[in-house]
């Protein structure tokens, strides 16, 4: 490893926005937006399509949605079993890297042994059979195979399904109509193994939320740290260090942009991945503030604004009006950006 120096929280604030398409927002397809983001939360589907809109410039709802349906980019339970948007060709090598961990999580989370990893096992067969002819809802496959909720959830660890088109977009928002990864987008390539996809894990958290210590990117992805230390050991990386000596990884050649740099003004959506915990050495998010963002009364996060890189406060969609709520007055110049920002996100919505 290489590299040296202690990074400050605006430092590691600005590398975060960079590397998040949150300082300018980039020309790129959606495929490599995500691979650029390191993939993109999408447990409600309008989320995904303001979190690209606002790192992409020029980006049109239909972009999204024709992503999906040219199977470019595709949905599914991936990381720490939660549903996320994936460029099509990572798709292989991330579920290969997490299966044995989610697997293994899911066993104890039902306190299940080798009887019910059996049932799941020969209910994920079933849904195998069952998906050959073509995509299928989920009540339809829970009702018409008779499963129970625990052993459907387990079926998504044993085998690779996707979230498929018109379900799970802007217009039809439930992701409940599912297809065999492998019918979908193609059988997994020889070469995404449990090891590459590790390592590829391990290079998109970092290219998208580094400089960062190495268990930030385990809870990230859901694996043990373990797994990436055995990694990081094998690629060459560079070593920072935070306020607080913690030893940092990063890419070589990632971004660093100068502390002082200018953040715009930014609208997030519900359940952004630059407020969850892995992220805070950043402090996008001020303690005092999560609160605000999330609680336990709610399933999700609040959609957010960032000024100067920060939250600033929360925002909802109203009628045809984008309605914000900051934490604290804002000068009558932030408030006027703030403002043009949100009928920008308002006409998106629109």
């Amino acid at each position: 490893m290489s590299g040296n120096g202690v990074l400050g929280a605006r430092a590691l604030n600005r590398a975060l926005l960079s590397r998040q398409l949150l300082l300018d927002r980039a020309d790129l397809a959606v495929p490599d937006a995500l691979r650029a983001m390191g993939f993109l939360q999408a447990q409600y589907a309008p989320s995904m399509y303001v979190g690209l809109w606002s790192r992409l410039a020029g980006l049109r709802r239909a972009d999204v949605t024709r992503a999906l349906e040219d199977r470019t980019a595709v949905q599914g339970t991936l990381l720490r079993a939660t549903i996320h948007l994936v460029a099509a060709d990572d798709w292989w090598f991330a579920s290969a890297a997490v299966r044995a961990h989610r697997r293994r999580w899911y066993l104890r989370a039902h306190r299940g042994g080798p009887e019910m990893e059996a049932r799941v096992e020969t209910a994920a067969e079933r849904v195998r059979d069952a998906l050959a002819g073509g995509p299928r809802r989920r009540r339809d496959l829970v009702a018409g195979l008779g499963l129970e909720s625990a052993v459907w959830n387990g079926v998504n660890l044993w085998l690779d399904l996707v979230r498929v088109p018109p379900s799970g977009t802007w217009e039809r928002r439930s992701a409940d109509l599912y297809a065999l990864a492998e019918d979908w987008i193609g059988p997994p390539p020889p070469e995404a193994t449990d090891g590459a996809g590790l390592e590829l894990l391990l290079r998109r958290y970092l290219g998208a939320f580094g400089p960062a210590p190495l268990r930030d990117a385990a809870d990230w992805a859901g694996v043990p740290v373990r797994a990436f230390a055995a990694v990081a050991a094998t690629i060459e990386l560079r070593r920072f260090r935070d306020a607080s000596r913690r030893q940092l990884l990063d890419l070589p050649g990632a971004p660093l942009p100068a502390p002082e740099t200018e953040a715009p003004v930014r609208f997030l959506p519900t359940w952004d991945a630059v407020l969850l915990a892995h992220a805070r050495r950043a402090e996008v998010l001020a303690d005092q503030h999560r609160p605000f963002l999330f609680s336990t009364r709610s399933p999700q996060s609040s959609p957010s604004f960032l000024v100067d890189g920060r939250v600033a406060g929360t925002w909802r969609f109203d009628g045809d009006t984008v309605r914000t709520e900051p934490f604290e007055p804002l000068p009558r110049g932030v408030r006027r950006r703030v403002d043009d920002e949100a009928e920008r996100v308002a006409a998106f919505h629109r």
